[in-house]
């Protein structure tokens, strides 16, 4: 598929679904120029609640991009969801089994179509008590070093106000009035500002090379969302396998150690399950169907 491919389907997805979401948010995006002109991308962004595939799908569709997801392959078995988000080419995720290397393919060939695969690295939403984004996961770190695409980070605030999980899994919806959501899109990370001086083996990176790269999108990512808030981010990212704030450099070592550590399904390579396992959201979030219809360029509002 190509980055404009299935848009007569999601045209109508979008005529549905966009009217309600309008009419719970306000939303208020800038830095569409920083979408690559041509080309596959990866985009990060950080994860507030179950609603954030619209908000961030929003203003990739207002760029003439069809967004497409990784999700978990058991969302694909969901009567008419799994129908839509297959129509739509999401990609779906094999974890610990013998397919985990169809989403690695799958990836790449909607990257080297000059497509954009939205990842969130956190992998589920955020557990902070401050609503920050967590340690990453290395998922995207791996899919634009292994295919040398640019890394696209984006941060969003306020779509946590109309639907919000506490970390204890408790939910609150708030439909009136609409909130204002506001969003905004970084400069590209390219393969230098991910790994500085380049790999060791191109496309082969390596358990720390991509620690390293994680720590770097995780940083654009908070950086934004401190922009966004109007405040200065805490020092060190909250680790949910630890349930604290990490030590200086944990993400390097942990990633590190959490990706070699991890046993690939049957017939799958350890890279293909690691890269299944930390790429797709853990919290099933739906992919989202589309976003409104308009042209790009300045910040997106209704």
């Amino acid at each position: 598929m190509s980055r404009t491919s299935q848009r007569r389907v999601f045209r109508v997805l979008a005529g549905m679904v966009i009217p309600v979401y309008r009419a719970l948010a306000v939303p208020r995006w800038s830095g569409q120029e920083n979408f690559p002109a041509q080309g596959g991308f990866v985009v990060v962004a950080n994860h507030l609640t179950e609603i954030d595939p619209i908000t961030v799908a929003y203003p990739v569709y207002k760029a003439g991009i069809m967004p497409r997801f990784l999700a978990k392959e058991s969302l694909f078995r969901v009567p008419v969801m799994g129908s839509v988000i297959r129509r739509t080419g999401q990609v779906p995720v094999y974890r610990g089994t013998s397919r985990a290397k169809d989403s690695l393919v799958a990836a790449r060939a909607e990257l080297d179509s000059g497509g954009a695969i939205i990842v969130y690295p956190e992998g589920t939403i955020t557990r902070d008590p401050g609503m920050w984004p967590m340690r990453g996961r290395t998922g995207a770190a791996r899919l634009a070093l292994e295919t040398g695409v640019p890394v696209v980070p984006m941060a969003h605030w306020g779509d946590q106000e109309i639907l919000y999980r506490d970390p204890q899994g408790h939910r609150t919806f708030s439909a009136w009035p609409p909130k204002r959501v506001t969003g905004v899109i970084g400069e590209p990370l390219r393969a230098q500002d991910l790994v500085p001086g380049g790999l060791v083996r191109s496309g082969h990176p390596s358990p720390e090379e991509l620690g390293r790269a994680t720590e770097v999108i995780m940083a654009a990512v908070t950086r934004l969302t401190g922009e966004l808030r109007g405040e200065t981010p805490p020092p060190e990212p909250f680790d949910p396998r630890r349930g604290a704030a990490r030590q200086p450099g944990a993400v390097t070592a942990g990633a590190a150690s959490m990706d070699v550590a991890g046993t690939a399904g049957d017939g799958a390579s350890p890279a293909e399950t690691r890269l299944a396992s930390d790429a797709a959201p853990g919290s099933a979030p739906a992919p989202d169907p589309g976003a409104p219809l308009g042209n790009a360029g300045g910040s997106v509002a209704p």
